[in-house]
């Protein structure tokens, strides 16, 4: 007896030592309580429109933490009799549970239970791998008894609720409340508590979006674990199993300004780096105005699909059937946007008849009918249409006895992008980079340079005014040659016929081309470059005197920041998309302030306000006048109908829009600034200047107040051109000519024109009329030689002979 126990003792003692090793062994790597004190879940970084309104976000984790009293009592309860059902009475590890746990994890084939308690879960989301080894599980044991030392059960609880994976790429509840019911975690009915509380045991397997029908069972057993555990009643456990799963997905996280979003993510990686953006909870205030950006939206698809109608029906479809896909399986990227009346999605035609075209959004059916397609001048659907095609809709209505009810559309390819900022401040309101983020995620707002046109005009006119010029001053719109680096240039206008003299405010509203050039060559092409830039255009323009009538390419965001110059009574301020940054708890981590600075005189701004106004009351943009406000703008078409453009601004708000195609192919025939941008341009308006009917743009002797202060360091714009002016050669770009008013009675006798002087330098590069296949080619070097000069809306796109002798207007 006294052997055996010995043998015993000596047993039990080896054991004892072995699992004090053990435990030694497995306890050496884990992490010390003071890490979990310390610890911070990734968190979304969320950014506010200047409402308050949340419209984006970044994360690594779909998580939204919130304190345990936020986790509503029903919620508690879910999760208590599903998970966890003695979390309030044991210590972290139920011994026999946890041993069957492991057991099953190391051996089951499917599905394996994993850990039992919540304080186990947490321990190993928090700071274990999912392995399934023995030495996993000890050191599982060993981290929840650690954590029962050191929380309370309500500080676990609220770590679990915020730590734990919901599927879809959330984690935590408040999230998941958010995902899945779009409201929040303290919202939650019983049925949306028990399904939320259903989720962790397989948040992939029980997914309600993918698998309902096993999402809607797991619901219910949770139901019936509440009603045993006596949380809830037998009549309310009835009334929330007959309860449908309800869901009310919450649209993609930067759906409605894709484009303002990438752009502010780009900012703030750059000033804080990725890690932080993304994971540290910042709360970014932005100067995007919701309402402005929807307007906007549908301003752009609206105006792209008009474009597409007034073009006729190319059938220009892809069909999935014949790449080999499967229809049943299919999904197109931007099926992740909500359905709703009129917005704009690619559809999977799944039957077409005469008289009928069914086609599927994600999950839901659509119909179109002969009316729907009437613009395409064919009667019949299957002429249109094949099964497989990927068909561009327009939705009409959500509900119906039919279902879904769409418009035939069309995307053959061509973009529009707009951009609108606030002009006493600088701030971008509203931002579309193209007509689809989930299709193409290149920015033509701010990434694409493409040529102005017209639109360059206002530089041109800007020089001449501070050289002395008046809108009541003659110019002379006769056939004319220049001498040019690479030869003679012979311009022309839109029109086949030229005007005589006529005064420098009708020239520019009606935008003709030959005064433009003429002023251009009268104060020096490089003087209007230098314009340009000081407004704060960042392209490389090339010294050649075609630019003055556009050819030269630009970006829409320099454009836009540039025309917001004149309302601004010669104060430039740079556009900019973020207001203030804070971090997750409050505290302030960035308040930037904008570049602001004096770039021309109040009377030269005003004095081009007064040309600028004209444009939108009898030139070129006087459909805008339809908007009945002070308004002012200006169109810009290039050659062959490549660019459409028109940027204009009211006393608040200067607007900006572009259209045309990626590969430079020509938007068609008469496709102006006037007919395929602004339209465009106006729907915007009519929201940008609604409640606004008495503002005027600023006059008398004061200057217009901003809510920004011009930089101390700023020079005064006018010193600094006398200066420059002064040690200038005289005769640098310049001619013999020299703009005078005339008399108005007597028409002055037109003079053929005088021969010109030769620039005192050769410009280094010639803008390229054919451009490559790209949103964003790269600067041509070539020679520079007499190349085609783009038009405007009233002005045409202008042929340059290789010789002096006359030539005819290039076909548009």
């Amino acid at each position: 007896m006294r052997r055996g126990a010995f043998i015993g003792l000596l047993g039990i003692s080896a054991l004892f030592g072995s699992l004090c090793g053990l435990m030694l062994v497995y306890s050496v790597d884990l992490p010390q309580m003071q890490d979990l004190e310390r610890y911070r879940p990734n968190t979304t970084t969320e950014l506010y429109d200047i409402h308050g309104k949340q419209f984006g976000s970044f994360s690594l984790e779909r998580r939204v933490v919130v304190p345990y009293s936020e986790f509503p009592p029903i919620l508690r309860k879910a999760i208590l009799s599903i998970e966890d059902k003695s979390f309030e009475r044991n210590w972290g590890v139920n011994l026999f549970r946890a041993i069957g746990a492991a057991y099953r994890d190391l051996h089951s084939k499917g599905r394996a239970q994993g850990a039992s308690t919540l304080t186990m879960q947490l321990a190993r989301n928090l700071f274990l791998s999912p392995e399934k080894t023995f030495s996993r599980k000890a050191q599982e044991v060993l981290l929840t008894l650690q954590i029962e030392r050191h929380f309370t059960k309500e500080q676990i609880f609220a770590l679990y609720a915020n730590q734990i994976y919901l599927g879809r790429g959330t984690y935590g509840f408040e999230a998941g409340a958010q995902y899945y019911f779009s409201k929040h975690v303290h919202e939650l009915t019983l049925s949306e508590a028990a399904l939320l509380a259903a989720l962790p045991k397989g948040p992939e397997y029980y997914s309600p979006v993918r698998h309902p029908d096993r999402a809607l069972k797991r619901r219910n057993l949770v139901l019936s674990e509440m009603q045993q555990d006596g949380w809830i009643t037998e009549a309310e456990e009835a009334r929330a199993k007959d309860a449908p799963l309800g869901l009310k997905i919450e649209p993609p996280a930067n759906s409605v300004a894709p484009y303002f979003v990438e752009e502010v993510r780009r900012q703030l990686e750059q000033q804080f780096g990725a890690e932080e953006v993304h994971g540290a909870g910042l709360r970014v205030y932005t100067t995007l105005d919701y309402d402005l950006q929807v307007a906007a939206n549908h301003a752009v698809l609206n105006g792209a699909a008009s474009y597409e109608r007034r073009h006729g029906w190319k059938n220009r479809v892809q069909n999935i059937i014949l790449a080999g896909q499967d229809p049943a399986t299919y999904v197109h990227p931007d099926w992740t946007m909500p359905i709703e009346k009129d917005t704009y999605f690619h559809a999977l035609v799944t039957d077409v008849s005469e008289k009928e075209i069914r086609v599927r959004i994600g999950q839901r059916e659509a119909y179109i009918e002969p009316a729907d397609w009437a613009w395409t001048q064919l009667k019949t659907g299957d002429a249109l249409l094949k099964k497989g095609d990927i068909a561009y809709v327009r939705i009409l209505a959500t509900e119906g006895e039919k279902g879904i009810h769409a418009a035939l559309e069309q995307d053959s390819g061509a973009q529009a992008s707009l951009m609108a900022m606030d002009n006493s401040n600088g701030e971008v309101l509203a931002m579309v980079g193209g007509r689809d983020f989930s299709l193409s995620q290149f920015n033509r707002a701010t990434q694409a340079e493409r040529q102005v046109g017209s639109s360059f005009k206002p530089y041109v006119y800007t020089a001449a005014v501070e050289a002395g010029t008046k809108p009541t001053d003659h110019v002379l719109d006769v056939p004319t040659t220049f001498s040019t680096p690479s030869g003679p240039y012979t311009p022309h206008n839109y029109e086949p016929d030229y005007k005589g003299s006529m005064t420098v405010l009708e020239a520019f509203a009606e935008s003709r081309n030959i005064p433009a050039l003429r002023l251009a060559h009268q104060v020096g092409i490089q003087k209007v470059i230098d314009v340009a830039q000081r407004f704060g255009v960042t392209s490389k323009i090339p010294a050649f005197l075609p630019v003055a009538i556009g050819a030269a390419d630009m970006k829409l965001f320099d454009q836009v920041g540039a025309y917001a110059v004149f309302p601004n009574d010669g104060i430039r301020v740079e556009p900019h998309y973020i207001r203030r940054v804070t971090a997750s708890d409050g505290l302030p981590m960035d308040d930037p302030a904008p570049k602001v600075s004096e770039v021309t005189s109040v009377e030269t701004a005003r004095t081009m306000m007064t040309l600028l106004r004209q444009v939108t009351i009898s030139g070129t943009g006087a459909a805008a006048s339809q908007l009945h406000h002070a308004l002012g703008g200006k169109t810009g078409t290039t050659n062959n109908y490549t660019d459409a453009w028109f940027i204009g601004f009211s006393p608040s708000v200067t607007c900006g829009v572009w259209i045309g195609y990626d590969d430079r192919q020509s938007l068609g025939e008469k496709e102006t600034g006037a007919r395929a941008a602004l339209p465009i341009w106006m729907e915007f308006m009519k929201l940008a200047i609604a409640g606004k009917p008495d503002e005027q743009f600023a006059t008398g002797g004061e200057k217009k107040q901003l809510e920004v202060t011009v930089n101390s360091d700023a020079r005064s714009v006018t010193e600094e051109q006398k200066k420059k002016e002064a040690d200038e050669d005289s005769d640098e770009d310049r001619t013999s000519e020299t703009i005078k008013p005339v008399d108005r009675a007597p028409a002055p006798k037109i003079l053929s024109p005088p021969p010109a002087q030769k620039p005192a330098e050769k410009p280094a590069e010639t803008p390229n009329q054919q451009q490559p296949a790209s949103p964003n080619p790269p600067a041509q070097n070539n020679v520079p030689k007499p190349v085609p000069v783009p038009g405007t809306p009233s002005q045409s796109p202008s042929a340059v002979p290789a010789a002096p002798a006359p030539a005819k207007p290039a076909e548009p």
